[in-house]
């Protein structure tokens, strides 16, 4: 687990006193776990033996957090990172735990791996990917009438994939009635879902693909459906973006809050509308 020798653990012992095993009556050691994966993290953080055994003597195996998921699926430890996100939801609901541990792991290793995908982020994407589907599933049915399109024009092994299926899941959570596609659509096959859906804001994401087809999504969604609003999530129309379409940020919770508010303050206007006309009649 530490990627050392049994005599350089036991030299550890002996030099810092860490970490201390209790002895078996055959005289074999028995290390605790917490204190082993307080140290892997630790060291991971430091690589230096002295200050990440002074670190993790200090704070143990320490809350959830990205640092201790990031290391789960590094080493490919499904059953690992699941617990750390057991831990987190006993303390952080499920969209902080998304926002605050989830996808800040995930973020970092794609920012490490670069242009070269690694495995190890090909097993985060697709851990990441079934957990949040896990989550929607068990998220409560719609409580509120409209419906948003998500359209998302992300590429393989590209991590806007899961920020959109975070987003997703933050407003399924919120009682809104939400579907995500691919950006990917045939056209006639958009009008159809438009039609079904009837949505009453529309969402862009994805950066690295399907520039002209996002584009395409924004201007029939506008002919096809009343009173629909186009938004951007984390800048899928780039810099060259229209500024008729508002931009969301690049945080799924912040871009659930903004969406909301717009559907209130389109059901606000509706009701005063209604209520004038009620009286004019």
């Amino acid at each position: 687990m530490l990627g050392v020798s049994p005599n350089t653990l036991r030299s550890w012992e002996r030099r810092f006193g860490y970490p201390m095993p209790q002895r078996t009556a055959g005289g074999h050691r028995q290390f605790d776990l917490a204190e082993i994966e307080a140290l892997r993290q630790a060291f991971e953080e430091t690589h230096n033996v002295s200050s990440a055994i002074s670190i993790a003597r200090e704070r143990g195996s320490g809350p959830s957090s990205p640092t201790r998921l990031r290391s789960a699926l590094r080493r490919f430890d499904e059953v690992e990172a699941d617990r750390i996100l057991e831990e987190s939801l006993a303390v952080r609901s499920v969209e902080r735990t998304v926002e605050e541990v989830l996808l800040p792991a995930v973020d970092a290793m794609g920012a490490a791996a670069g242009e070269s995908p690694s495995a190890e982020l090909g097993f985060a994407l697709r851990w990441s990917t079934g957990w949040l589907a896990a989550a929607k599933r068990v998220a409560p049915g719609p409580t509120r009438p409209e419906g948003i399109l998500i359209f998302d024009a992300s590429g393989p092994y590209d991590i806007d994939a899961l920020h959109a299926q975070a987003l997703e899941l933050c407003l399924r959570r919120a009682g809104i009635r939400t579907l995500l596609l691919t950006a990917e659509l045939d056209a006639s096959r958009l009008a159809h879902v438009l039609q079904a859906v009837d949505p009453r804001l529309v969402v862009l994401t994805g950066r690295r693909a399907w520039r002209d087809a996002l584009n395409r999504i924004a201007y029939q969604t506008r002919g096809a459906v009343e009173l629909v609003e186009v938004l951007d999530f984390r800048a899928a129309l780039g810099e060259a973006a229209p500024a008729s379409v508002p931009r969301l940020g690049m945080s799924a919770v912040g871009a659930r809050d903004l969406l909301l508010a717009r559907l209130n303050a389109a059901e606000q206007t509706a009701r005063a509308r209604r209520q004038r006309l009620a009286q004019v009649s």
